[in-house]
């Protein structure tokens, strides 16, 4: 059966509830604290093994407490941990998050172990057609670059989500990615264009097209609340969302990567794998969390009817 193999980054969050942010210089009083595992890549991989896929892991945490935290998450998620590196120079990534009373939030990412993936890492990774190779800008570019090299090689599907939105990628990335998932804002800043909240579909095809390199690309953008749509050389495809009531967006995108990976794998279409992610993602964002916010196989089909 094919697999999806995340290659990515790994943090403990370090999340805080409150009625409003802090504005400089000032304290404010929180509600909650909670200790997480989390981190982009993370995040996506759990989302995809709660849909039932297998799911592998290429990665690093520190010789640390945090470490043996996330090792034990990994295991007891039922994710192949085997591509994580413990290395001796950094200690494990975290991110420090504020969620205020309108489910907004603010991220401070502290990278650490991340910094240190390297192509060497995805060495004993076996990639297979079929497979479904994803990454994410919180490790480094090059190292996303070699392992998409390799995977598109031996005829897996690659999927990259450009978050954050950081220009050092080298083009041979770009070139290698059958499908770019990005958010307005990341659209936006590699096209070189103001995307606004409410852009038409058609106008986010548009601007999405300058990101297409070579025939046979997909750009995915997410559109929030809207739903998210796929854009090719040919049209666009509009997938609506699912209106809920938000108490924690934090991660939501991780979801809607991770859920489209898991369906991809299993031989679905992008408008199908797409409708299933989007209402994934809706439940998520109903819980207070990151990667303990992702709902199971079984709540999404509930969900979908």
């Amino acid at each position: 059966m094919p697999k999806v193999v995340i290659v990515g980054s790994i943090n403990i969050d370090i999340l805080s509830t409150m009625q409003r942010a802090p504005r400089p210089g000032e304290t404010v009083n929180g509600d909650t604290v909670a200790f997480m595992p989390g981190g982009k890549g993370l995040n996506q991989a759990v989302a995809c093994a709660l849909q039932n896929v297998e799911t592998a892991f290429v990665g690093r945490v520190g010789q640390d407490a945090f470490g043996d935290q996330v090792l034990a998450f990994f295991k007891e998620r039922g994710i192949d941990a085997s591509g994580i590196v413990r290395t001796a120079t950094q200690p494990t990534g975290n991110a420090i998050i504020f969620v205020d009373s309108k489910a907004e939030n603010c991220i401070v990412v502290i990278p650490a172990a991340n910094r240190e993936v390297c192509p060497e890492d995805a060495a004993g990774v076996e990639f297979a057609p079929g497979d479904v190779v994803v990454s994410q800008f919180e490790v480094p570019r090059t190292t996303i670059a070699a392992v998409f090299a390799r995977a598109r090689k031996a005829g897996a599907v690659t999927v990259l989500n450009a978050a954050p939105a950081l220009d050092d990628a080298p083009d041979a990335l770009w070139l290698d990615t059958d499908i770019l998932v990005v958010n307005e804002t990341e659209l936006g800043h590699f096209a070189g264009v103001d995307v606004s909240a409410d852009a038409p579909v058609a106008e986010v095809g548009n601007v999405a097209r300058h990101l297409i390199r070579r025939q046979g690309q997909t750009v995915i953008a997410t559109l929030g609340g809207r739903g998210a749509v796929a854009i090719t050389e040919a049209g666009e495809v509009l997938v609506p969302g699912r209106k809920v009531k938000a108490v924690d967006t934090t991660g939501a995108g991780d979801c809607f990567v991770g859920a489209l990976c898991a369906r991809l794998s299993a031989g679905e279409g992008i408008a199908d794998a797409m409708r299933y992610a989007g209402v994934a993602a809706s439940i998520s964002v109903t819980r207070i969390g990151t990667s303990t916010s992702m709902p199971a196989a079984g709540e999404v089909r509930a969900e979908l009817g």
